[in-house]
């Protein structure tokens, strides 16, 4: 039996095709998560089936004791019937102990299972991931879907032992009047036949209640992470209105879709109750003509009573079973996303101080020196930064929403979204082509294609301009994996010129951050973000704006610092700015995206008109180039003084 944690092996070294999930459909994928549970799932319907036994025998045995004991003056036979009814209700309560915990548990297992699901998929795609699927919609498979899975565990092993216990109460009742027993065996199936049809547009608000959830969710991520911003422009009245909106949308939502839901209720509430009425009129005519006796007809009133419950679990079975095909159809948006990665036949390893070239750009990196890039174009520096590192690069097109407009209903809906998974899977397919040809970035000569994407990430590390920050202890964000020493952390600290991020948590190396570094300005989880790259000593160090949110002071003190931390190792730094390129050992200029210029930055300043309007955006004559030259040096010796 499996245990909790859930034991999931999908897409790890170790797991096998059948681990994986089956994303053909929502329902083979919620026929997986059932069988995912293992011999838990028929152990919990064993147990659910034991619990069933008295609320199925009790009527009977009650009527039995009627019968045979009561009404025939027979004490013994009194007692016998009134112990054995003890026992069964004993053996019930007891099984039903163990049912609420198995039933707790596979919905632990389906919840927590899927984020794991989700997590191993994250962590397999990496920023494929975010190109092709909202931040929002993988937040909510993760949370809400997971845990409409593990309500669906919980109602399927339910309904499964009260179909059982319908069917058997439906037999006792047959044996004993057919009239009587027909009405039993057809009062479950007029109830779905009436409720079907109100299924479908409760489906329909419910997927409309989840989409708008989910765009609710991507809204308050965007939020959380600018909120500072937001401050600073006066924008948090804008984007908090934004999102009472849309809060009342999904309100709006999910006020219909309970409208649905109650009619669904009120249906199965209006049959349970007129079965029972139908029972009882039945039952009475029955023993008045003496086809029943006193007992029979007592039974008969417990199974009528009895029978509302499974009739109740059934539509609650089709709530949820609606509910969980809604978040299985996105969940599978998320799973079904292939790495367009690709181990090579023959994994080369990557060279160390080796010159790094890039042939889209004409780049060339001189290994153990601090080169900087600069470009008018920000984009173009921030792609030459995903070649080097190996990613894809960022296409804002590529992200194909599951959500589809409210307003397409029916075959205009269903359409809709297979055109989705259509641009999807093209998507993907484009993805394949350029991760599976050689990438045009070479290193000693040898092309990243051929080398382990795991090798590369390790000796080539991209630090971008967007900080993500862990919640957890300082030291946990900046040496993740435990390796550094005290020395070495605090090195990396002062070369990032982050002083005042140690001195702002209590508790120093040890001193808790929030979730995303909500306690820290941007500026200082800009330098957080810094000191790992840094401590992490990669072979190849690439930095992309790394001090576009701090002041000049601290900027001028990490230009003055970074050159000697990475002193042997090569550096590679997207920036414009020029304290940091002063210190630079060569500068290259892209223009087009190609390279224009390169040279120190001292002399590209003096010479090339075409540098000077980016670096100090304006046309400067050589000597206020020089000017502007010598007063940065005079500030990066004054604050290496200092």
């Amino acid at each position: 039996m499996r245990d909790f944690p859930p034991d999931i092996r999908a897409y790890t070294e170790t797991g096998r095709a059948g681990d994986e999930p089956d994303t053909r459909s929502p329902r083979t994928f919620l026929r997986w998560m059932v069988v995912q549970q293992g011999g838990l799932f028929w152990f919990g319907l064993f147990v659910a089936l034991i619990w069933m036994v008295p609320q199925t025998l009790g009527p009977w045995i009650v009527g039995r004791a009627i019968d045979t004991g009561i009404v025939a003056g027979d004490s013994t036979a009194t007692i016998k019937w009134v112990v054995v009814l003890a026992v069964v209700t004993v053996a019930g309560a007891l099984s039903g102990i163990v049912f609420h915990t198995v039933i707790v548990r596979e919905w632990l297992i389906a919840l927590y299972g899927t984020t794991m699901l989700v997590t191993r998929k994250a962590l397999r795609l990496g920023h494929v991931l975010t190109r092709r699927t909202p931040t929002g919609e993988v937040l909510s498979v993760s949370g809400s879907d997971g845990d409409q899975f593990g309500a669906l565990m919980e109602i399927t092993t339910r309904a499964f032992s009260q179909l059982a216990a319908y069917l058997v109460v439906a037999a006792i009742v047959l044996t004993t009047s057919v009239r009587m027993g027909l009405l039993v065996l057809v009062s479950a199936p007029l109830l779905v036949l009436l409720g079907a049809p109100l299924l479908r547009p409760m489906q329909r608000w419910q997927g409309v209640e989840r989409s708008r959830n989910s765009e609710l969710t991507s809204m308050a991520t965007d939020i959380v992470a600018g909120l500072r911003i937001l401050r600073g422009i006066g924008g948090e009245e804008t984007f908090g209105g934004n999102y009472a909106a849309q809060s009342q949308r999904v309100r709006q939502s999910g006020v219909a879709a309970g409208r649905w839901l109650s009619a669904v209720e009120s249906v199965g509430v209006l049959l349970s109750g007129g079965f029972v009425v139908a029972l009882l009129w039945l039952g009475t005519r029955e023993l008045a003509v003496g086809r029943l006796t006193v007992g029979q007809f007592v039974s008969f009133l417990g199974y009528g009573l009895f029978l509302v419950q499974p009739m109740r679990t059934f539509v609650e079975f089709a709530q949820k079973w609606t509910r969980s095909v809604v978040s299985a159809r996105k969940a599978i948006a998320v799973y079904e996303q292939r790495s367009p990665w690709h181990r090579p036949a023959q994994g080369r390893e990557l060279p160390s101080d080796a010159t790094i070239i890039d042939e889209v750009s004409g780049v060339t990196i001189s290994p153990g020196r601090l080169t900087m890039v600069v470009s008018a174009v920000p984009d173009d520096t921030a792609a030459l930064a995903d070649r080097l590192g190996r990613y894809l690069p960022n296409d804002e097109e590529a992200l194909v929403s599951e959500e589809i407009p409210e307003e397409l209903k029916g075959r205009a809906a269903r359409r809709e979204r297979s055109r989705r998974a259509a641009a999807r899977a093209a998507q993907a397919d484009r993805d394949d082509e350029r991760a599976g040809r050689p990438w045009g970035v070479t290193v000693g000569g040898v092309d990243l294609f051929e080398i382990p994407l795991e090798v590369v990430r390790e000796g080539i590390l991209v630090s971008d301009t967007t900080p993500q920050v862990f919640a957890g202890t300082l030291r946990s964000a900046v040496d993740p994996l435990g390796r550094l020493t005290r020395e070495q952390a605090e090195r990396a600290l002062y070369t990032a010129a982050a002083d005042d991020v140690f001195d702002a948590l209590p508790g120093g190396w040890q001193g808790e951050l929030d979730e995303r570094g909500r306690g820290l300005s941007g500026g200082q989880r800009q330098r957080l973000v810094l000191m790992r790259a840094l401590a992490a000593d990669p072979e190849v160090l690439v930095l992309v704006e790394p001090t576009s949110a701090v002041d000049a002071h601290t900027e001028a003190a990490i230009a003055a610092r970074l050159g000697e931390h990475r002193a042997g190792r090569t550096t590679v730094v997207m920036t414009a700015s020029p304290l940091l390129l002063h210190h630079a050992d060569e500068v290259v200029l892209l223009v087009g995206g190609r390279v224009s210029e390169r040279g120190r930055h001292s002399d590209l300043l003096a010479g090339s008109a075409t540098y000077r309007a980016v670096v100090v955006r304006g046309d400067l004559e050589p000597d206020d180039a020089r000017d502007s030259t010598s007063s940065d040096v005079l500030a990066s010796t004054g604050e290496s003084a200092r």
